[in-house]
């Protein structure tokens, strides 16, 4: 059959009767927008019952466009009447029969539309106005305390979006939650932005002081296109991104010495000419016991070879190796500001010191097992 022998079924049919035979949904938009260190903006409604919480957001009116919408909810929700939309980062097809339904709504299914509302600045936060009769109150929240104030396929919607956006990938195209196209390495591994206060403090450039012990180093290790490997470590509540490196053991002479055992051992990296870049002062030492102040080193290094991926001796399970730019490595372990100016100091001595190219935004891909032939 040719193609001008072919008649749709619709073909024939009167104008309003075919209008009426077409599939009808309903449309919403909502925005992903975080703070400085990568947390995720939440509303909480005063009329839901179950006391979830949403993205700000929602619903399509007639003859509206999901942008118009978006903004106009970001003005009546948040008071923020001039904050830019960069990218459609996720849409996603909801069912009638879905389980997250609230119960008695009659929908005929629903198309959300979500928009990269971006970074706000404190200023910025601080401007925000509630309307007091819809929604009591807002907060940043790290993702996975996130998915805990929504509804599980909201969820599911927004870590997908957030993803796409650290992630640098194509537009989520999501069906009840789940992915219909290839699942990007983020969401493969359910990696959350590692925000945590003290790593917002920023780099000191020169030695150590000799009162300070130095209990960790980190490193950016760079590969010849000017990208930087993270590791995950995955979890009951998700996979948390870090530098190669770890805690100063007694058996290593150096945090140099450190640094090249932790990679080995967490992304099987093999590591060269080491630098050091500055250090972090961690006034507490908490996490090593309330030791009190010492140092976390940070190094750059250039990567020489990726062996095939391998169980870390200390955790008894392999990471998950990433591949981004390192501006995107700096977002996902979420150091705000100081992390931004780390990577770029980082980046500027690969360039300065191996000549290393500045690496272009790409899409954060994964490390494959087999590992890697480095040029």
């Amino acid at each position: 059959m040719s193609p001008s022998d072919h008649v749709t079924p619709c073909a024939d049919l009167p104008a309003a009767q075919y209008a009426a035979s077409r599939h009808a949904a309903w449309l919403g938009a909502a925005a992903i927008i975080t703070d400085e260190v990568g947390r995720v903006l939440l509303v909480h409604p005063t009329y839901r019952k179950d006391d979830s919480w949403l993205l700000p957001g929602g619903v399509v009116e007639p003859g509206e466009h999901p942008h118009v919408t978006c903004r106009r909810e970001i003005t009546e929700e948040l008071g923020l009447s001039d904050l830019p939309l960069s990218a459609v980062l996720a849409v996603h097809s909801f069912s009638p029969s879905h389980p997250d339904l609230q119960p008695g709504t009659p929908c005929p299914g629903e198309v959300r539309f979500v928009f990269d509302g971006g970074t706000l600045t404190p200023d910025r936060v601080q401007a925000i106005r509630l309307p007091r009769e819809e929604l009591s109150e807002y907060a940043f929240l790290e993702t996975r305390d996130a998915v805990q104030r929504l509804r599980p396929v909201d969820g599911q919607i927004m870590l997908a979006a957030y993803r796409a956006r650290l992630g640098n990938t194509a537009t989520a195209h999501l069906a009840d939650g789940r992915h219909i196209l290839d699942v990007p390495a983020l969401d493969r591994h359910d990696v959350h932005v590692r925000y945590r206060p003290l790593w917002d403090s920023p780099l000191n450039h020169g030695p150590v002081p000799e009162r300070l012990p130095v209990q960790q180093a980190w490193a950016w290790c760079f590969v010849p296109d000017g990208r930087v490997v993270l590791v995950a470590d995955p979890g009951p509540r998700g996979a948390l991104p870090m530098l190669p490196g770890g805690t100063v053991e007694t058996t290593d002479a150096t945090p140099e010495d450190t640094l090249h055992r932790e990679a080995a051992e967490e992304a099987q990296l093999t590591l060269t000419d080491t630098v050091r870049l500055g250090w972090v002062l961690d006034e507490t030492g908490e996490v090593y016991g309330g030791i009190g102040p010492n140092a976390r080193l940070r190094l750059a290094a250039r990567v020489t070879a990726i062996g095939p991926a391998a169980v870390d001796p200390a955790t008894g399970h392999p990471f998950a190796r990433l591949l981004a730019t390192p501006a995107q490595a700096a977002a996902l372990l979420g150091w705000g500001p100081p992390g931004a100016r780390q990577a770029q100091l980082a980046a500027e001595t690969a360039r300065e010191r191996w000549g290393l190219p500045l690496a272009r935004t790409a899409v954060i891909v994964e490390i494959p097992t087999e590992g890697m032939r480095l040029s």
